[in-house]
């Protein structure tokens, strides 16, 4: 299995939860290819908990990475040359470089995210987008793909982006096998505007997590909003209204995501025809479900199933021309 180096980049004043997020899911397992290291530009970098750690390696190592993944940092301030520099070489030799949080302004800060889309912290997005004009900046969402440029939103977001750039190498199975062992979503929908402080809730008001863990066993099944209000015991507007104050996202929408995130388990992990594969999801035909696929990853049923079958999951990781190209 071909490695692929990810160096985590500590800058001074490092946000511990966003540092531990990449270390925690692109540490060394049987199953990945990845080899991480915590990378600074001197070898002990202070933390905003009031602690400092010791990286295991410099900039050498950023260098020599095909993924750089820089987390949060506070306060943020201008950033030494050579670190501002690597950054931007980084990207200019077509590695993948990756932030967490407010992270970006470092990407920002080094040319990387001129002209691309990006978000940040909601707490710093309107400083972000004050200070980098250059930056198309995406406020209500968890994460921003643009290839080889990737950047999430405020801290625990940062799991969503990391298992997202997970399934994307090596598929939806090791993704998700990853998600459980840390206890965590494989997949949120919605966007970090469901995090902004709002009003609390009106007392006796319950979470719909329980209707939406029912559905998730019931995806072959033709899941409407009737359906779903009921089984929660709220009209159909009510339900609509608590869902997306939850989620970010509409009941229908989120239906959607989880059939299609349960058709690529069905791929990987079984012979199953893309016919009974979209049956199974929910998804109905194999037409409606290479519809969906095209649209949202970019390729087909058999070509994704070629990439990520069970028996190839430990293979290189694998990049999206791939999955293009089928």
């Amino acid at each position: 299995m071909t490695v692929h180096r990810v160096a985590v980049l500590a800058l001074d004043g490092v946000t511990p939860l966003d540092l531990a997020i990449p270390t925690q899911i692109f540490t060394t397992r049987p199953e990945t290819p990845y080899e991480m290291t915590v990378c600074a530009l001197d070898a002990k970098v202070a933390t905003t908990a009031g602690f400092a750690l010791i990286a295991g390696g410099g900039l050498e190592q950023v260098r020599g990475a095909d993924t750089v993944i820089v987390p949060g940092f506070e306060p943020i301030l201008p950033l030494p040359d050579a670190v501002l520099g690597t950054l931007a070489e980084a990207r200019d030799r077509g590695k993948r470089v990756v932030s967490i949080c407010t992270g970006a302004f470092a990407l920002a800060a080094a040319g990387v995210l001129d002209g691309l889309h990006a978000t940040t912290h909601w707490k710093h997005i309107d400083e972000f987008e004050r200070d980098f004009p250059a930056v198309e900046v995406d406020r209500d969402v968890l994460y921003v793909d643009e290839g080889d440029v990737l950047t999430s939103a405020g801290v625990c977001c940062g799991i969503d982006l990391c298992l997202h750039l997970v399934r994307r190498d090596l598929g939806a199975v090791v993704a998700n096998e990853i998600a459980r062992g840390l206890v965590a979503a494989p997949h949120r929908d919605g966007g970090q505007a469901q995090y902004v402080p709002a009003p609390v809730a009106t007392a006796g008001e319950a979470s719909l997590s329980g209707t939406r863990e029912w559905a998730l066993h019931r995806l072959g099944e033709p899941l409407t909003l009737r359906v779903l209000a009921r089984h929660a015991g709220l009209s159909q507007r009510t339900f609509m209204r608590r869902f997306a104050e939850e989620t970010g996202t509409t009941p229908l929408q989120w239906l959607q995501g989880a059939r299609l995130s349960r058709a690529r388990e069905l791929l990987e992990t079984t012979d199953h025809s893309v016919d009974r594969v979209a049956r199974d999801c929910g998804l109905g035909t194999a037409a409606n479900l290479r519809l969906h696929f095209r649209r949202a990853l970019g390729t087909t049923p058999t070509a994704y199933r070629r990439t990520f079958r069970r028996s190839t999951a430990h293979s290189p990781a694998c990049s999206p021309a791939d999955l293009r190209s089928g």
